[in-house]
């Protein structure tokens, strides 16, 4: 018998024979090359699910933390002043993780710090091989299964032994735990050995080509795509500016995506729906899953289950989370796209007004017994008749104007809380109330946003195009037309034509009348295109009076961003 040469597959190394290196950093900033420092190290090697060490440090960075990093972390200057700096520090981890695969959660981000460092100093970089366990999460899991792949997140589904705290050593820990969890999610895959880890999601089976054909018929113009299954149900939209090629990179090893691999297995046609313009392409995109709510897309399916902050309108107003906007003449502001967000927002309302936060409609002269939060000085406590309708009414002027006007002065509070925390060193209860005014801003801020265009009964806008202009015709935050008018045409008239076949559009009411939050916003982009020409109407798109006090959290916001991939 003819010996077999065995493949890369056959001689792939076990993962229960692999060392790993599991690392996360804590820094001053989000970006090493923009100056931040490194300021703690941990790490953990690991192999066949047996810890066979640990390494942490903390580094001096030779400059005073940030007080938002401070707060963040909980690591002082006091705490770094005698320790060792990186020029120490990096030589040591390098020794340590010596042989072993790389692990992090968000890898560019720790392994970018690490590599910058190796670069300044002079310290040659090993040629590690680097494994990314938010990747590598976004690649296994589904939605359904957990709304985001922070770590945060993952540690709680899989029930890690360690929570992560924004602390390097805590976060390793975590990280190995969620990385052992992955692997055993992989093994019914047949996905056993490192290499098939690294490139399982590039595979492209031999069924997957032969299905090429479905996308032949397709025109190279842009458009929606919708993949559906023998009994023709939806199984996943997309929008493509080119709608043939797009379709076609599903069947070859661009598509590194496991579940559209899945997804391409059960396909059995694929429809296209030609647009005029990217714009229209991505507003179809998003009503068409709304519509459809296909299993393969992760976004944009379920915009009926976002939540609302609601002032209530009675006798005597009220905060609430709420799924839907009814037709009372509330105020919302929204949406929030998780109600742990909204949560936080109506929080940072309750602690700084003293609006009555009980659910029971009340009379106008009602004889209620107080709750402790008026005993406590919380609440103007109208229950029990304490208070004068005008006094009330006044209050809730207050909270309305932080909500949809100005917010300083629920800002300047909120900030005068966290520096007080932060002075007695209580930095968790300081980060928690700087989420919840960055989860009330954000809210300000789009539901500003929204209503500069949903006011707008009509909107004619053209914006550059490589045959002329594009045009939409937008009417209260919702694309009634779209098209192309080509070079020479005499735009009074082709845009006359273009009106009279816009869909009519009856406003509804709240902050989105007539389309999705998304929609609208997706438009919005859209007017800042360069270039941009307004047709027909007005259209100005002033600074909403939130949005100042939102820049003031975007250095803060930066480094989150870089961060939450790691917590």
């Amino acid at each position: 018998m003819e010996a077999v040469q065995a493949s890369f597959d056959d001689l792939g190394r076990p993962l229960s024979d692999v060392t790993f290196c599991v690392v996360d950093l804590e820094t001053t900033g989000g970006s090493a090359a923009r100056g931040s420092k490194i300021t703690e190290v941990g790490a953990v090697k690991v192999r066949g699910g047996e810890v066979l060490g640990e390494f942490q440090t903390l580094v001096n960075p030779d400059e005073s933390i940030p007080a938002f990093i401070t707060v963040l972390t909980g690591i002082t200057d006091a705490m770094v002043i005698n320790k060792p700096r990186i020029a120490e520090v990096l030589p040591s981890f390098l020794e340590f993780a010596r042989g072993s695969v790389l692990v992090a959660h968000n890898a560019p981000f720790d392994t970018g710090f690490l590599k910058h460092y190796s670069r300044e100093l002079g310290i040659p970089w090993p040629r590690f091989e680097v494994l990314d366990t938010a990747v590598l999460a976004r690649r296994t899991l589904l939605r359904d299964e957990v709304p985001n792949c922070k770590l945060s997140t993952l540690a709680r589904v899989f029930h890690a032994t360690t929570t992560p705290n924004h602390r390097a050593l805590s976060d390793a820990r975590a990280t190995v735990d969620v990385l052992h969890a992955l692997f055993e999610r992989l093994g019914p895959l047949g996905v056993t050995s490192l290499e098939e880890v690294c490139t399982f999601t590039a595979r492209v089976t031999p069924a997957q080509r032969k299905k090429r054909h479905l996308a032949e018929h397709l025109p190279q113009a842009p458009g929606v795509y919708l993949f559906r299954d023998r009994r023709d149900a939806v199984l996943y939209v997309g929008t493509s500016r080119r709608l043939r090629a797009r379709v076609r990179s599903y069947f070859t090893e661009s598509e590194t995506r496991t579940r559209m691999g899945e997804m391409v297995m059960l396909a059995e046609r694929v429809e296209g729906i030609v647009c005029a313009t990217t714009l229209e392409a991505q507003v179809r995109e998003l009503r068409l899953i709304a519509r459809h709510r296909p299993p393969y897309n992760r976004r944009s399916k379920f915009p009926d289950r976002l939540s609302w902050l609601k002032l209530t309108r009675e006798a005597w107003p009220r905060l609430s989370v709420v799924k839907r906007i009814l037709d009372d003449d509330a105020d919302y502001i929204g949406p929030f796209g998780s109600r742990s967000s909204a949560d936080d927002a109506l929080a940072a309302l309750h602690d700084t007004f003293r609006i009555r936060q009980c659910t029971p409609k009340l009379a106008k002269r009602s004889r209620r017994n107080a709750c402790a939060l008026a005993e406590l000085g919380h609440c103007l406590s109208p229950c029990d008749g304490s208070v004068e309708p005008e006094t009330y009414a006044a209050e809730v002027f207050r909270v309305q104007r932080a909500m949809t006007a100005d917010p300083v002065e629920l800002v300047d509070a909120i900030h005068g809380r966290m520096g007080d925390l932060a002075a007695n060193e209580r930095y968790e209860d300081a980060a928690r109330w700087r989420d919840r005014l960055t989860a009330l801003l954000r809210a300000v801020v789009r539901t500003q946003r929204l209503a500069e265009l949903t006011a707008l009964p009509e909107l004619v806008a053209a914006a550059p195009h490589a045959e002329g202009w594009e045009i939409h015709v937008l009417r209260h935050g919702r694309l009634a037309a779209a098209g192309v008018m080509p070079r020479g045409t005499h735009p009074s008239g082709w845009v006359d034509a273009l009106l009279a076949t816009a869909e009519s559009v009856e406003a509804g009411y709240g902050p989105i009348p007539a389309a999705t939050a998304e929609e609208t916003e997706c438009l919005l982009r859209w007017l800042d295109t360069p270039g941009l020409r307004v047709v027909r109407g007005t259209w100005q798109a002033p600074l909403a009076a939130g949005g100042r006090h939102l820049e003031r959290l975007t250095t803060l916001a930066s480094h989150a961003k870089a961060t939450t991939l790691t917590s």
